[in-house]
């Protein structure tokens, strides 16, 4: 379906890693988008408006929001759950508050849809802190439509991988030490489970929802379709490096992780969307494997990778 003439939306996050994508599917179904971000966009966007923002410079938002928006995109704050466990002040004041000011702001300005990237460890026991976070924004969003008639879609995002990854996304970390070290290490014994999707296939189905009214105050599930055991990824990365990659499996697991399955009783249920077609996870991993491998020649390593 294509947007009215006047169809405009404000991606906050829209410089970062799946942002960035829904920016630009945005931009295809010919949508005015204006990006929202601390940072600049990639160039791979072209010449969109770019806004400088920080999301907990309350004041500041409503310049950036023109009233009656017709979409407002919030991926801004911290979406590295391994720093948010070990940052909870920060990841509150990102993830909660700081979605607070955007949702107080929309309801002034009039915005007709706002979405929420949400995760799906909102609906798990495990994620810590930002798994809270992500659940208690929720909460909030709901509240706002209830208050105030703010519609909204909350999605609940799975595992991403893409080639605007950077070090906070799991798959770039193991692409990253597969070929700056020719060795991953990896905290568990291999058998967690993942439903991995490409970042751009996400992109696709987050633009979706603003197509079709079933999708307003509703949760939607967005992942892959297969489910892949994490020692199965670890073999595809090591047979599709040029380099000779060894694995070793550490007994230390990750803390916060969930091992098969988000899911937990208590949570709303969301309705699961999945990408037809969609982006084979082998070829996928080629194409961030070269952008990888691209980034590592330009700056010879200076970005130093977490393990």
């Amino acid at each position: 379906m294509t947007p009215k003439k006047s169809s405009n939306a404000v991606v906050f996050g829209g410089s970062g890693f799946l942002g960035s994508y829904v920016v630009a599917e945005l931009l295809e179904r010919g949508w005015q988008v204006s990006v929202a971000d601390l940072e600049e966009p990639p160039k791979e966007l072209g010449n969109v408006n770019y806004v400088p923002c920080d999301l907990r410079e309350k004041r500041t938002l409503d310049k950036v929001i023109p009233d009656n928006t017709d979409a407002v995109y919030n991926f801004a704050g911290m979406s590295d759950l391994d720093e948010a466990i070990n940052q909870p002040l920060l990841t509150m004041e990102l993830n909660v508050l700081g979605n607070l000011h955007l949702l107080e702001v929309c309801r002034k300005q009039n915005v007709k849809h706002f979405v929420y990237a949400s995760s799906a460890y909102a609906c798990s026991e495990s994620g810590s802190f930002y798994g809270i976070s992500k659940l208690s924004s929720e909460k909030i969003v709901e509240e706002y439509q209830n208050r105030y008639g703010l519609d909204y879609t909350i999605i609940r995002y799975g595992s991403l991988y893409g080639e605007r990854a950077d070090r906070h996304n799991g798959v770039y970390r193991l692409l990253r030490q597969a070929l700056e070290k020719g060795e991953i290490i990896h905290r568990g014994d291999g058998e967690e489970v993942r439903e991995y999707i490409h970042a751009k296939d996400a992109a696709k189905l987050s633009a979706d929802i603003l197509m079709e009214n079933e999708y307003k105050n509703k949760h939607i599930m967005v992942t892959g379709l297969e489910r892949l055991k994490q020692k199965d990824l670890l073999k595809m990365i090591q047979e599709m490096s040029p380099l000779q990659v060894s694995i070793k499996m550490s007994e230390k697991h990750y803390t916060g992780h969930y091992e098969v399955t988000p899911y937990s009783f208590h949570p709303r249920v969301a309705r699961k969307l999945v990408a037809n077609p969609y982006i084979d996870l082998g070829q996928g991993l080629v194409e961030c494997m070269r952008k990888v491998h691209h980034d590592l020649s330009l700056n010879n390593g200076d970005d130093k990778t977490n393990d």
